[in-house]
């Protein structure tokens, strides 16, 4: 499955654009996979919201992964979900979705994607490699050799998410990283369509 170009909706970041219209521009810029993310939301706008959105990625071709609600990405037919640290364990998601569902963890250092990997994760994404203001509690960035390291160390491909733009984007993929996940790069720029293009045709460039 390609994950090079993985965006995030946040329409707290978005200049008043939905998740949806974010969803829809991303994929019409050639995202590889976008991934629903919405904090504090009740279930039943969450699920409509996802419905949606899986509907539009059907047409493109492209990935939908919802973030931490296991039961939101079964319902809504999406291809799987993003886990973090806190969540549903992997081993226990594993046991509850359909067969190839896909199944991604955020993890910040090498023992964290291994034990992901050993649980079934099918990727990881070292959260955050660069500082960013995009979300409130991702800490320090760790780096790119921890990006490096974790690469080396699985077997499964490795992301990487946090303060990852236009001018950064390159040295995270010289890292080894297989994809990057981005939210304000794209989200929040005036053109979410046109800003993904760009960002899509240097990463297959490289």
């Amino acid at each position: 499955m390609p994950y090079c170009l993985y965006i995030i909706t946040d329409d707290r970041l978005s200049n008043g654009r939905s998740h949806i219209e974010i969803a829809k521009a991303a994929f019409e810029g050639g995202a590889d996979v976008v991934q629903l993310r919405m904090k504090d939301c009740e279930g039943a706008l969450f699920l409509k919201t996802a419905k949606t959105i899986s509907d539009i990625s059907k047409r493109y071709d492209a990935l939908f992964i919802v973030n931490d609600r296991v039961d939101i990405a079964i319902d809504s037919n999406a291809d799987g979900v993003h886990l973090g640290q806190t969540d549903m364990p992997v081993k226990i998601a594993r046991g509850i979705v359909p067969k190839d569902f896909i199944i991604g963890v955020s993890v910040s250092n090498v023992k964290e994607a291994l034990q992901a990997e050993k649980d079934g994760a099918d990727y990881v994404a070292l959260s955050p490699i660069f500082n960013t203001t995009s979300k409130d509690d991702a800490g320090s960035g760790h780096g790119l050799k921890v990006m490096k390291d974790i690469k080396n160390a699985v077997n499964i491909p490795a992301l990487a998410i946090g303060g990852i733009n236009k001018n950064n984007a390159l040295s995270v993929f010289d890292a080894g990283a297989d994809g990057i996940a981005v939210i304000s790069a794209i989200v929040s720029q005036p053109d979410i369509t046109a800003a993904t293009r760009e960002l899509k045709a240097l990463i297959d460039r490289r």
